[in-house]
């Protein structure tokens, strides 16, 4: 791997949203986006949760931990999105919505 020069980030983009997308996607490979809720079918109280899709609405596997975790930085960065309701961060742009997973892209 080449150096990168001091100062500068791992992922250029400077949107922080952005950023965490990217960190996600190559830490979660073969997923386009993951649903992230405060809701577990195995916990009666309120535990950040997130699931992983491909572009086809497969599920991806991931480990307890890293779904975990993810759910935890997704939450971190949107604290004011609306988490009453799951929401779908899209791993390529970087957007969060509300809502099942559903991915358009033309790939």
């Amino acid at each position: 791997m080449l150096a990168k020069p001091r100062g500068t980030l791992a992922y250029p983009d400077t949107s922080r949203e952005r950023r965490l997308a990217a960190q996600l996607r190559g830490m979660i490979v073969g997923a386009d986006a993951i649903l992230v809720s405060l809701v577990a079918a195995h916990r009666p109280w309120p535990h950040a949760h997130a699931s992983a899709m491909n572009v086809a609405g497969k599920p991806v596997r991931m480990n307890p931990t890293t779904a975990q975790v993810a759910a935890r930085w997704v939450l971190r960065t949107w604290p004011d999105a609306d988490w009453s309701r799951p929401q779908v961060l899209d791993l390529f742009t970087g957007e969060l919505t509300a809502g099942t997973c559903t991915i358009v892209r033309g790939r």
